[in-house]
């Protein structure tokens, strides 16, 4: 069985390697697959985007994610079952159900409750170690959704709200949803967003940030710009976003996460 695993625990401390560990003691033949533990500290829309995005080329199992800044408050502990029978462990926070939805939505969730799934001794500021871990490496050894606590209506659920572009012909108020490690800028936009505005690759673009005006063209791909060019593309998850060839958008533009973005076609 699988476990994949995302916080934003980061790889300076021993956060990552003691929940290994507790799964491992519970689970030794469990393969845990880390998709990333660098989501930035509380970034819950991040992880829940990166999780949604990374799950569809990860196998079947349980999925493991911990961003949680409400941990020891009145959020409650999570594991749910998706349509399609794949598992989640994590905070009620919205955290895993843009990933569950990809999969035909919440089918069972239950509050991890079940003293005999979580460590003799729960800490009230490391759940990730003491209750999602063992509940997740239990899971994955099969035992049931239902043995790990009382029912929860999935419609009662935490839920994100995502941030809604405005578009029109040739003009589209976009919102930055999260920045790579090579300053790349994705936004809450896809390629039908582009066709509504009349946006084709080849296209220049004027992009309004902070106060600063910046142009861009529709590109395929980032050899279609030169070196410092600013370019709009379909990145690897088909959502479009913002990036400078053998640069740093994020740093030009001036955004973080949450930034707002007008893009508007260059008319002469």
């Amino acid at each position: 069985m699988f476990i994949t695993f995302l916080t934003d625990f980061g790889l300076q401390d021993d956060f990552v390697g003691t929940c290994h560990g507790v799964m491992k003691g519970i689970a030794p033949e469990a393969q845990i697959i880390d998709l990333t533990h660098g989501v930035r500290p509380g970034g819950i829309l991040q992880g829940a985007l990166a999780l949604a995005n990374a799950l569809p080329y990860m196998p079947a199992g349980v999925h493991l994610a911990v961003v949680d800044p409400g941990v020891g408050g009145a959020r409650r502990p999570l594991a749910l079952r998706d349509a399609e029978g794949r598992l989640y462990v994590g905070p009620d926070n919205g955290l895993l159900l843009p990933a569950a939805d990809r999969f035909g939505g919440v089918a069972d969730a239950v509050e991890l409750a079940n003293p005999a799934y979580a460590l003799q001794s729960v800490s009230r500021t490391f759940h990730g170690r003491d209750l999602f871990s063992p509940a997740a490496a239990h899971l994955a050894l099969g035992v049931k959704l239902a043995d790990l606590g009382p029912p929860i209506d999935p419609e009662a659920l935490v839920r994100l709200e995502l941030p809604q572009p405005e578009v029109s012909p040739a003009h589209i108020a976009a919102t930055v949803l999260g920045i790579d490690r090579f300053g790349n800028v994705a936004l809450n936009l896809t390629r039908e967003h582009f066709d509504q505005a009349g946006i084709v690759p080849g296209t220049q673009v004027e992009l309004t940030s902070r106060g600063g005006r910046y142009f861009a063209v529709a590109a395929r791909t980032f050899s279609d710009a030169r070196p410092g060019d600013l370019i709009v593309y379909e990145d690897s998850y088909r959502n479009l976003a913002v990036a400078v060839a053998q640069g740093s958008a994020a740093a030009l533009l001036g955004v973080d996460e949450g930034s707002p973005l007008l893009i508007e076609v260059d008319t002469p």
